[in-house]
């Protein structure tokens, strides 16, 4: 407690403590003006809030990369895919446009504050660490600029969210109706039917297949298609020339420009009206050689004066923003001991010491490493050049073999490559798009690069095939292997009926027992999980579910549920808490209801067509 005190009184909690009582009023809301028309590379725009198309398409690809996990490929609907990742961007969209409106703004001091407070840049010893932080940087190919934008995008739409899901309220009554619902428990039984153990003995005419046929071809379609002719660039197609001595002690230098000199030091930090008068007396204090530390306890609005201002590492142009320029002059030229004159920042007046002088790492302890940042980015400057070198060859005409035997990559080809549920190693939205482009059909030229996660792409499509449906003899597998599937489910339940028949404490000695389940647990299929709590008599009882799977036999006791009045004070309250939350995300969504009908939305059709 005493430490949450002490950060909440500090220049940090401080910073926290304004974003949290910045108020929220929404009344009054007025449509802000269109901001202009939406630019070519725009997907979505709000007001004076856009979206890119890359930051678009850069969102679908990884929503297709996480469902590629857990579902197959050839069931994701790209257009479905598409819509949603756009609804989720308009409503960014909407609530971004919002927090500008209403006034949700982060200062850079802010943030540098609350970055500075972040466990993720501490060391060892629980201080922010400037290396730690360099290479956070360094791995998100992100610049500090850049990183400030975007975390103070993230906190204002927080400021907003979090002041809608906070208003949200819901019964005690309906929560513990909602506890008893979930508690619902049972010991349960299951024997399984699997479809695929039954279709030895499924026969399947050829008179039912061309019935199926006629009655569903409608539904059976073959999907555009093109012949796809690519080639694939990665970082292993490029060679990197050794880096030269300037170039190693350029990525030296731009290395301590990140991390900061290693000069550790103390401050004095006076707030308030007074400040600058307080800041000049302690001043000549120090100056009539009283003890900076001993001044430090005495008279600092930090809690940091209580271990005599010691703040350790420290990098002005990261913690003072706008302000490091007088930090840095202050400082300058000080050795260890020294003590700069009052200098005015964001938080008042602070009058540091340097402690430490600068212990940075010498060029030939890091030589290995920079040796190695050095040689990257040669490879990534070739990378470009032969990215930039290949566009100029599609702009020219050239065809995907002359590319190839030009850069010495490999031609490749797909015979087939579909639109809708397509498989191929180059699934990516982005690619598809790209093969299915209308002036690149009717041209047969070659895209311009496609930015995948791990490689760049050019693609060249001919032979298009437009979507028809598929005739009876493409589609006869496909329907030999539908109808023995519903063929085998339907005999698995005549055995399964058969056996839920049976007295139920007599088929649990042959069932495979699940123990006590409930309307979560994850042992049992979907439809088992939805039947358990239908099939429910004063005793033990057994009944048959058709499943994805073919058809299962449940056994289950007598249901019970667990009264609220026995559930403990942090299981309760964990529970409401979830309840409300999902109440505040329906409000959330009213709130974005009513924000598409009071601001222009604006979407770029022909961008989206191409997806």
């Amino acid at each position: 407690m005493e430490q949450m005190r002490n950060f909440m009184q500090s220049w940090a909690g401080k910073a926290v403590l304004i974003i949290t009582l910045i108020p929220m009023a929404f009344l009054g809301v007025q449509s802000f003006s269109s901001g202009g028309q939406i630019a070519p590379n725009q997907i979505v725009k709000v007001g004076d809030t856009a979206i890119d198309t890359a930051t678009f398409q850069s969102e679908v690809n990884n929503y297709r990369t996480r469902l590629l996990e857990h579902t197959d490929g050839s069931l994701i609907d790209d257009k479905a895919l598409n819509d949603e990742v756009l609804e989720s961007l308009i409503d960014r969209a909407l609530l971004e446009n919002q927090t500008q409106f209403l006034g949700m703004s982060v200062s850079d001091n802010t943030i540098a504050r609350l970055l500075r407070a972040d466990p993720t840049f501490h060391d060892a010893n629980g201080k922010f660490s400037n290396d730690i932080f360099a290479q956070y940087l360094q791995n998100r190919g992100m610049t500090k600029d850049m990183l400030f934008d975007v975390f103070g995008t993230q906190l204002s739409l927080r400021q907003l969210t979090s002041s809608i899901l906070g208003t949200a309220v819901y019964p005690d009554s309906q929560i513990s109706r909602l506890i008893d619902l979930q508690t619902q428990s049972r010991e349960a039984w299951v024997v399984r039917y699997n479809w695929q153990d039954f279709a030895n003995q499924v026969t399947v005419s050829t008179d039912e297949i061309e019935t199926y046929y006629h009655a569903n071809k409608q539904d059976m379609i073959a999907p555009p298609s093109v012949d796809l002719a690519y080639i694939i660039l990665s970082d292993t197609d490029i060679k990197a020339d050794t880096p030269s001595e300037d170039e190693i002690r350029a990525q030296y230098q731009a290395t301590l420009q990140a991390r900061g000199d290693g000069r550790q030091l103390s401050h004095i930090l006076l707030t308030g009206d007074d400040a600058k008068n307080r800041a000049k007396d302690i001043k000549a204090k120090l100056d009539a050689g009283e003890s900076f530390e001993i001044l430090a306890k005495a008279h600092s609005d930090d809690p940091t004066g209580e271990s005599g201002g010691d703040i350790g590492s420290y990098n002005p142009a990261f913690f003072f923003g706008d302000s490091s320029s007088a930090v840095e002059n202050a400082i300058s030229g000080l050795t260890a001991g020294g003590v700069s004159e009052p200098v005015q920042t964001g938080f008042g007046y602070h009058i540091f010491k340097v402690t430490k002088m600068g212990d940075a790492p010498s060029l030939d302890s890091m030589r290995d490493e920079l040796t190695k940042r050095a040689t990257e980015r040669k490879r990534a400057n070739a990378m470009n050049e032969m990215i930039t070198k290949i566009n100029t060859m599609t702009t020219d005409s050239m065809g995907i073999s002359d590319i190839a035997q030009e850069t010495g990559l490999t031609a490749r080809s797909i015979k087939g490559y579909t639109k809708d549920n397509n498989t191929s190693e180059l699934s990516a939205p982005v690619v598809v798009s790209a093969a299915f482009d209308d002036f690149a059909i009717s041209d047969q030229s070659v895209s311009p690069n496609i930015t995948l996660a791990d490689k760049t792409v050019w693609v060249q499509p001919t032979n298009y095939q437009d979507a028809r449906e598929l005739t009876l003899a493409e589609a006869s597998e496909q329907i030999k292997a539908t109808l023995t599937k519903q063929k085998a489910i339907k005999l698995a339940l005549g055995t399964a009926n058969a056996r839920a028949k049976e007295d139920p404490a007599t088929l649990t000695k042959s069932a495979q027992r699940l123990g006590v389940v409930t309307r979560q647990s994850p042992e049992l299929l979907p439809a088992e999980r939805a039947s358990l709590f239908v099939h429910n008599k004063d005793g033990m009882s057994a009944w048959a579910v058709e499943t994805d799977a073919g058809v299962s036999v449940m056994v289950g006791d007598k249901a019970q549920s667990t009264a609220t009045a026995q559930i403990s004070d942090a299981e309760r309250l964990s529970a409401s808490q979830i309840i409300r939350d999902n109440v505040g995300q329906d409000q959330l969504q009213d709130y974005l209801h009513y924000l598409r009908d009071t601001k222009e939305v604006q979407i770029n059709e022909q961008a989206m067509s191409g997806h």
